[in-house]
């Protein structure tokens, strides 16, 4: 039965209206912002925050209230106003929009509690929703997931990986809406207001697909309630919008986007034509009551154990990953995994046969996979998405917004650097660690044996934030005991004597070149100094700079990585303040295949390179 009767409809107009004229008020203070975009959703959000999500308007954190992603994130001031319609926000907060003292940013981002992740890089919110709808299957919540998009951010082909992933888990507690207001940034979307044809792209992808017009509150509610019904896939509203609609000097016209109402009669002019928009309403509209909040068990840490590896042993470090994720979540059922079809190389297979109800395959589709690890960890999970390093830049833009958002996912990659030989550069991550230091809070990991993967793991799991390990392809000989220590920020003083005469610092594959080179210079009478750097960020600056100085400021870092951005930068800049220099060994050009060995060496990282260029600066003055 429609829930819709003449007086609701009136009051969620009104609420519309209100909706409009706080949107544009507070970008004509701010200034800047994007109030056409926020008018063509004014009824679209008015039904889904007033009449159809479940929440509690004073306890935006509420696990098992209805989630709601603003795809559109430059639409966010609409979104400011709905919270402050609902009464969590003062309507004076939102004339604070964009100001820096203010949490109301240009685009929304987890600052703000009823906002679980960052949006306004186009065409990330529908991952994020797939996301967060699978989180409600983990905790076994009903609670629903809204997704608002603008119709010129499907052209992003992070949408259709969304889309496929959704209808391939059924998730029939999403519903995406899209604003379609037929125009973008720089004239008109791609295919302005034919709605059946983005609909046939819809149903082609296997959702229940919607077609209304977006300013009509009862057709709206008609959809929503039917999308409710929808069993066994999620659902797609297609509203028909204008953009700027209510401001009739506005209505429909480019070269709005982005540009707020001057101050004076401009301004005057559209809350003046808002103003007499308003219609008698009997009861007033007010959000539906909340779920109520359900009892649930305290998270409980998992723990790893002991490790079953011995010196000696030969293990890759992305089995140990493999073996260790599934460990860990035996005990914390926040811990999932998420593949983009390598299982079988990652080893996070390991995990889907031990805990298949928590593991998400998104096929070949690392944007999606990544997406899908922020909206599950801005819910409470704690998401390991692995795949290829190489194949993780095609998902750095999710990586850069997780990180603004500061967001729980333990991403890894594997099969990094020369040392995979054969698959050629296609297939060589050799950007991976600059990439993720690059993002200031992402906690980047390079363990060099299983031991130390192991520790890792269980340490980056509990890690506030988003972290990396880079993994390798071939075995590696285990160098720890099972009650060796690891933590981040730290590393290992592998070798040393009280007569180094260079410090030389590697991570993953190189820490064993290193340790040949540190045998085959003791038979030549040449002591130097072996650091295992396996948290290349946060480093541990003090330890390197003792190093530094023990050593008559010696330092060479060899690296399976480009010189820019790894490891030799991440010790640089450790190791400025005491005026030392760096000697970097690093892949210096695009490589090609070959054996490992071959490579390593062809590319100067193998312990001959480490022995020539520790005899050249021991020799220096």
């Amino acid at each position: 039965m429609s829930l819709q009767t003449p007086v609701r409809v009136s009051a969620l107009a009104n609420i519309a209206t209100r909706l409009r004229i706080d949107s544009i008020r507070s970008t004509t203070e701010a200034g800047s912002g994007h109030p056409s975009t926020c008018c063509s959703a004014a009824e679209i959000v008015a039904a889904l925050f007033f009449a159809e999500m479940r929440y509690d308007p004073h306890d935006p954190r509420n696990p098992d209230n209805d989630r709601f992603v603003l795809s559109k994130g430059h639409a966010a001031p609409i979104l400011y106003a709905a919270w402050a319609e609902a009464g969590f926000l003062r309507r004076d907060d939102l004339l604070k929009l964009r100001r820096f003292e203010s949490d109301l940013e240009g685009h929304p981002t987890p600052r703000l509690p009823f906002v679980d992740v960052a949006t306004g890089s186009l065409g990330q919110g529908l991952c994020a929703g797939v996301g967060i709808a699978l989180n409600a299957r983990r905790i076994q919540s009903e609670y629903r997931t809204y997704v608002l998009l603008g119709d010129g951010e499907t052209a992003e082909g992070a949408v259709w990986e969304a889309a496929s992933v959704a209808a391939h888990e059924t998730l029939d507690t999403l519903c995406a809406i899209t604003d379609v207001n037929a125009l973008g940034q720089s004239g008109p979307t791609q295919w302005q207001h034919d709605l059946e044809t983005l609909a046939v792209r819809w149903r082609a992808f296997g959702w229940q697909t919607f077609i209304v017009d977006g300013h009509d509150l009862a057709a709206l509610l008609d959809a929503l309630e039917q999308a409710r019904r929808t069993t066994g896939r999620p659902a797609m509203i297609l509203a028909r919008t204008v953009k700027g609609k209510g401001v009739s000097f506005v209505e429909g016209k480019s070269g709005w986007h982005g540009k707020p109402l001057k101050k004076g009669e401009e301004l005057d002019m559209a809350l003046a034509e808002l103003q007499a928009q308003f219609v008698p309403e009997e009861t007033p509209a007010s959000p539906p009551a909340p779920r109520r909040r359900a009892a649930r068990p305290a998270p409980r840490q998992g723990a790893i154990g002991a490790p079953p590896y011995t010196p000696g042993d030969s293990v890759a470090t992305r089995e140990a990953y493999g073996a260790a994720i599934a460990r860990l979540a035996a005990a914390d059922d926040r811990i999932v995994a998420i593949d983009a079809d390598v299982k079988n190389s990652t080893f996070s297979e390991k995990f889907e046969q031990a805990h298949p109800d928590r593991f998400y395959q998104t096929f070949i589709a690392e944007q999606a996979m990544i997406g899908v690890a922020m909206g599950l960890a801005s819910r409470g999970a704690i998401p390991f998405p692995s795949t290829f390093a190489a194949f993780l830049t095609r998902a750095y833009d999710f990586v850069r917004m997780a990180a603004i958002s500061g967001l729980n996912i333990k991403m890894a990659g594997s099969h990094a650097g020369v040392s995979i030989g054969e698959d050629g550069p296609s297939q060589m991550a050799l950007e991976d660690l600059a990439m993720m230091r690059a993002q200031p809070n992402v906690a980047v990991l390079y363990p060099s044996d299983a031991v130390s993967t192991e520790r890792l793991v269980e340490r980056m799991a509990y890690h506030a934030g988003p972290v990396y390990m880079r993994t390798t392809r071939p075995k590696t000989a285990v160098l720890y005991g099972a009650d060796e220590a690891f933590e981040i920020g730290g590393l290992k003083v592998l070798r040393q004597s009280g007569s180094d005469a260079a410090t030389v610092i590697g991570a993953g594959v190189t820490v064993y070149e290193a340790l040949q080179a540190h045998d085959e210079l003791q038979k030549a009478g040449i002591r130097i100094r072996v650091i295992d750097l396996y948290s290349v960020q946060p480093v541990d600056a003090a330890t390197l700079l003792t190093c530094a100085r023990e050593t008559q400021g010696r330092i060479i870092t060899v690296e399976d990585h480009y010189a820019a951005g790894g490891i030799g930068d991440a010790v640089a800049s450790a190791v400025a303040s005491g005026g030392f220099t760096v000697r970097r060994l690093a892949v210096a050009e695009i490589p090609r295949s070959g054996t490992p060995t071959e490579l390593l060496d062809k590319y100067g990282i193998s312990a001959r390179c480490i022995v020539a260029a520790v005899r050249e600066i021991a020799t220096k003055p």
